[in-house]
Parts: C-alpha cells; sequence; structure tokens
C-alpha cells in the first residue's frame, strides 16, 4: 500500500459532516442562553428554568441509543429527514411562541420584557412540548452522524475520519455560539428570541442538503430493538463498578454543565449586560483543541485512572479562579485594545482550567468505561457511557437553579439595585459548591481506583 495514498471519504461521509457543522451551530447558538431566554423571555425562575434546561440536556444524552436503534430500521436518510424537519419546526416554534404570547396580551417584548400577566400565568408552560419535539430530533442527530461517519469510514481511514468528525462538532459549537452573541448584544432580550430562526435556518438548509444530496453508500444493517437495549441499560445500571464509576464521573460533568447552567446569567447580572458569556464559553473547546494531543502524548504511558484523577483535582482550581472574580474591585481591566470586568476576565480563565482538565479526562474515561465492562460487551456498554452526562444534566442544572436564586437572584425582581446588591453580595459562593463537588469526586476516583485494583487482585 502507497504509504502516499490520499485519504478519500464518500459523499455521505462529507454531507454527514456538513450537517453536523450545521446542527451544532444550531444547537450551541440557542443551548448556550436557553436558561436566560426561559427566564428572561418565559418569566420562568431561576429554579424552574434550570430544571427544564437540565432535563432537555438529559434526554438528549439519553435517548440517542434509542433512537438510533430506529434510525437503523427506517434507514439513516429517513431518520436525518426526520430530525431535521423535527429541529426546524422546534427552534422555530422557540421563535414564534413568545410573539403568541404576545398577541394574547401577556407580555409585550422590546428591548427589555415586560412580563404582563407571564409571571402568573401557567401559559408559559406549552414551551415544554416544544422543547421535547428539540429533544427528539437531536437524539436522532447525535447518534445517525456518528453510525454514518463508522458506516462510511474503513478501517484504514477510520480514525481520520473520527477526527474531521470531531473537528466539524468543534467548529460548529464555536460558531454558533459565536454568531449569536452579536445578536443578542445589539437587540437585548428581543435577541434572544431572533437566534431561534437563525437555529431554525440551520436545521432546514440541512434538511435540504439531506434531501437532495445524502445517499448511503453502504447498508445500515441490523440493529438491536428496543426491548434489547432496554435490557442492556439496566444491566448497566445493576453493575455496582459502572454504576459508581458513572455517578462520580457525573460529578466532573456537573461543574462543566455550568457553561450553560450557571455562566450565562452569572455574568450578565454581575459584570453588565455587555459581557459576552457565549464567547467566553468558546475558551473551552479551543483549550482542548490546542491541548489534548500534548496531554494524551504525556499521559500515554500512565494509566487511564491515573489522568482522569489528575484532571478531576484540576477542576476545583477553576471554581475557585471563577468565584476570585466578585471578591476583586470592580474596576474595568484595560487590555490596550479592550477593557473587560474582572469578573469575565477570571470567568474565562476558570474556563481555560477546565478545558485544561478535560483535556486529562475525556480521551480516558471510555477507554477505562470499557474495561470495565463485562468481557465481549464492550461495544454495548459504551453506549451507556453518555449516561454521566444525563445524570450531570439533571442535577447539574437543577442544582444551578437553587444557587442563582439563593446567591446571586434576578435583579427585576428587587425594587432597587442597592437592595438587589446586597442579596448578590455573596454570588461567589456558587462556585465553593462546584468545587466541593469536584474535590469530593476526585477524592471518590481515588478510593475507587483503589478498591477495583484490590478486587482485581482478590479475583486474581
Amino acid at each position: 500500500m502507497n504509504a502516499n495514498k490520499k485519504v478519500k471519504f464518500t459523499t455521505a461521509f462529507w454531507i454527514a459532516n456538513a450537517v453536523e457543522l450545521l446542527e451544532r451551530a444550531a444547537y450551541y447558538g440557542v443551548f448556550i442562553v436557553i436558561t436566560l431566554y426561559l427566564s428572561r423571555i418565559l418569566a420562568f425562575s431561576d429554579v424552574q428554568a434550570a430544571l427544564i434546561a437540565g432535563i432537555f440536556s438529559a434526554g438528549m444524552y439519553l435517548l440517542p441509543t434509542f433512537s438510533g436503534a430506529l434510525a437503523d430500521r427506517i434507514g439513516f436518510k429517513n431518520a436525518l429527514l426526520l430530525a431535521f424537519v423535527l429541529l426546524t419546526i422546534g427552534y422555530f416554534s422557540l421563535g414564534i411562541f413568545p410573539k403568541i404570547l404576545e398577541n394574547n396580551g401577556l407580555v409585550e417584548y422590546g428591548r427589555e420584557t415586560n412580563f404582563t400577566g407571564l409571571r402568573e400565568s401557567n401559559v408559559k408552560f406549552n414551551i415544554l412540548p416544544i422543547m421535547l419535539i428539540i429533544m427528539v430530533g437531536g437524539s436522532f442527530i447525535k447518534s445517525v452522524i456518528s453510525g454514518t461517519v463508522a458506516k462510511e469510514t474503513t478501517q484504514e481511514n477510520r480514525a481520520k475520519g473520527f477526527s474531521v468528525f470531531y473537528m466539524m462538532v468543534n467548529i460548529g459549537a464555536f460558531s454558533g455560539r459565536t454568531l449569536v452573541e452579536p445578536l443578542r448584544l445589539s437587540m437585548g432580550n428581543l435577541g434572544l428570541i431572533q437566534l431561534n430562526f437563525f437555529s431554525a435556518a440551520m436545521t432546514f438548509v440541512a434538511f435540504l442538503i439531506i434531501f437532495f444530496f445524502y445517499k448511503a453508500s453502504k447498508s445500515e444493517g441490523k440493529s438491536k430493538n428496543l426491548a434489547e437495549i432496554w435490557a442492556a441499560l439496566l444491566k448497566v445500571l445493576t453493575n455496582g463498578k459502572l454504576i459508581t464509576l458513572i455517578l462520580i464521573m457525573s460529578g466532573f460533568w456537573m461543574v462543566q454543565q455550568q457553561l450553560y447552567a450557571t455562566m450565562p446569567k452569572y455574568v450578565l447580572r454581575l459584570a453588565g449586560e455587555g459581557a459576552s458569556p457565549s464567547w467566553y464559553a468558546n475558551v473551552n473547546p479551543v483549550i482542548v483543541v490546542f491541548f489534548v494531543g500534548f496531554v494524551t502524548q504525556m499521559m500515554r504511558k500512565r494509566t487511564a485512572l491515573f489522568s482522569m484523577t489528575i484532571g478531576m483535582f484540576i477542576m476545583p482550581l477553576s471554581s475557585l479562579v471563577m468565584a476570585s472574580g466578585n471578591m476583586m474591585d470592580s474596576s474595568l481591566i484595560d487590555f490596550g485594545f479592550t477593557q473587560i470586568h474582572p469578573i469575565a476576565v477570571m470567568m474565562m480563565l476558570g474556563i481555560a482550567i477546565q478545558g485544561f482538565a478535560e483535556t486529562f479526562i475525556s480521551p480516558r474515561f471510555l477507554e477505562y468505561f470499557s474495561l470495565q465492562a463485562p468481557k465481549g460487551e464492550e461495544a454495548m456498554y459504551l453506549g451507556f457511557s453518555q449516561l454521566t452526562s444525563f445524570f450531570s444534566s439533571i442535577f447539574g442544572f437543577g442544582l444551578s437553579g437553587f444557587l442563582l436564586d439563593k446567591y446571586c437572584p434576578e435583579p427585576t425582581l428587587f425594587p432597587t439595585h442597592e437592595a438587589w446588591q446586597a442579596a448578590a453580595v455573596n454570588a461567589h459562593y456558587i462556585w465553593y459548591y462546584f468545587m466541593a463537588i469536584a474535590f469530593i469526586s476526585g477524592i471518590a476516583l481515588i478510593i475507587y481506583g483503589k478498591f477495583v485494583t484490590k478486587s482485581n487482585v482478590v479475583n486474581s
């Protein structure tokens, strides 16, 4: 075989990756500000908004295994068409729903939101079916696109193929968060509504691309049915060693989830409306892309558990740095080309540290998780490795809502700015909770490692 032979991929491979980029841009464009949308536009409390967003995020991680089984049966093209129809309807509905409320006299929208009757009305809960539509549509994307990459590559180019896929995911996430921020800054709260039409446009373009150009070059093949997948899930949940590992690693992802659950509201309330939470969140993928190769190479002779433990103990430092911004002088820091609030500066530094911790954990977690699965069942069990994200979404978002309500509440709920300042004087305490979660998770991971090692010795 010619070593210099150019790696070639099928048309279906490139189309799948192109629509993945569009879908990720649409998803992250909405998700980075979803709690702001729920609170500022629909008048949900911090606790309610966090719980809704957490369940939405959790479903996006739990459903793909099941929707993937259905996709294998109806065909990848049909599954993708269904997914992008659902996503387009869902995102468009997020944009049009507030207009319906306005036409019914419940709310008036401008640069600032006037919740005329909406705080007391239950009509805002009609947003839940819309969120469900997006959740189901997104679950097909997660399973089908990665499945397409696997089926449209060979043993020789599969590693390169998934590298391209990972790059598209990160480009999409970066671009979505970046493009919607100017919209929010220029239009205020109204921008939180309009950005949903941007996401709907992205997914509609993806639908057209799939409809006219996508044709799988390989058959999907037979998959497990839903009953078999449900039985496998129950088997994982009753495997003490695996579920313990999942719960411990959920601690890490609970802290990571705060990029979406806590950070946007925290920086806007404390650093002002000129802050750019969407851009701050982009620090994470930039750090991961630049350092993951270096860290993986550096840790190549160390065990996966050792690498994960190092990452877990880096995480508390990130939360401590985030908390420190609220204890500094509130004067803007002059960088020459721009001036930034110290809360924003320390938030970006904390996010960078989180990204660095992720480079120690994420690449090694799947490796270690597969080793804990019963012999011969590694592939099936890996399908449920994202239960860490499921649990962290539920608990991470849920905790965030209560902490924001307690330490950094919505300013408009107070009669004066001074009254709000008094209520939010200890806003940085929020990050102490997540610092504790990361530290306890690190200790638990050490204990888990010692237990697993001892158990292996006894059983050998």
